[in-house]
């Protein structure tokens, strides 16, 4: 009996959390999405889609594509997904927060899963002698999720050198499927070699400055806005951020209420997706799949006892 608990118990680690829709559907794919155009000084890598509609200037000297598909450049993919980063934007911006940070520097922050707002601009600055950094404590849970609702501009320092940055966006005691969203009213400017982490959805503008990199998110900008690209890496794959290779890009945490998807900013669109610890708690279809495993093991235990219920004899 001692063997069949532990192998039960093996079975059900084996389980993954239970994945949900893509917040941002078609513009969940791109790792860029301008509006207007898009241009690159500089060698940039971007691990995901790169695209611009409804502007047909894309930016392709000095950016080298990993993972993704080609380029998508003013044509009905590229149109959808600005069509859906529409939606997660006006409908983002609809939660209720939780916390007005207004006038607070985002820098030796440390917060938990929630909604925060701005009236106006938001800053993480430091200096790379003392860098200013956001701490995302997701508490070692499942499905927590971040909403940065900032009504005009996003700004983090720059930094000499990609070796001292001083600005940072760190993520701490990871779960599985971690959201984060900058959702922002105007333009945002991610200083030089800042180290970034989360979804920004601007409205007007993205400018990543020298070496500035997102390496578990995307930069995301609706019409008519540019994104201006220097020596950046942007990555949906999140390869080497600890815990969140596997959080499609940090989108989790939130999903669109049953026949809301496509309704735009309505209040209650956007609706929680209930935490868990970090032991899963299997869906149906895992547990038809247990109790198959645990028929079988009762079958071999069965083939193993005589008529008479005695163990059957070893051979040696």
């Amino acid at each position: 009996m001692s063997r069949l608990i532990h192998a039960v118990f093996t079975a059900l680690t084996l389980f993954t959390v239970s994945a949900h829709a893509d917040l941002l559907n078609t513009a969940g794919s791109f790792a860029v999405l301008g509006g207007s155009a898009t241009t690159n000084t500089g060698a940039t890598t971007l691990t995901g889609d790169y695209g611009v509609a409804p502007g047909t200037s894309l930016g392709l000297t000095g950016v080298t594509l990993t993972g993704a598909s080609a380029p998508e450049d003013d044509n009905a993919f590229a149109k959808q997904a600005q069509q859906d980063l529409t939606t997660a934007y006006l409908s983002l911006g609809a939660l209720l927060p939780t916390t007005n940070l207004t006038g607070q520097n985002l820098a030796g922050l440390t917060l938990t899963s929630g909604v925060y707002s701005f009236d106006s601009s938001a800053f993480l600055t430091g200096s790379s002698a003392s860098p200013g950094v956001l701490t995302l404590n997701a508490q070692g849970k499942n499905n927590q999720y971040w909403v940065f609702q900032i009504g005009s501009t996003l700004i983090t320092s720059s930094a000499t050198t990609s070796t001292l940055p001083s600005a940072e966006v760190q993520i701490a005691n990871p779960g599985a499927n971690d959201g984060v969203f900058f959702v922002v009213g105007s333009a945002a400017t991610i200083g030089t070699y800042t180290q970034f982490e989360g979804n920004i959805l601007s409205l007007a503008a993205i400018t990543l400055e020298t070496g500035a990199t997102i390496d578990c998110g995307r930069a995301l900008n609706q019409t008519p806005g540019p994104v201006t690209m220097d020596t950046n890496t942007v990555s949906i794959a999140c390869t080497g951020v600890t815990g969140e290779e596997n959080s499609g890009g940090l989108t989790g945490g939130l999903e669109y209420a049953p026949g809301l998807p496509g309704v735009p900013g309505v209040p209650g669109a956007i609706q929680i997706i209930p935490e868990t610890s970090t032991v899963v708690t299997p869906e149906p279809a895992s547990l038809l799949l247990l109790a198959t495993l645990l028929a079988g093991f009762a079958a071999t235990r069965l083939r193993r006892r005589m008529p008479d219920g005695n163990d059957r004899p070893q051979i040696h």
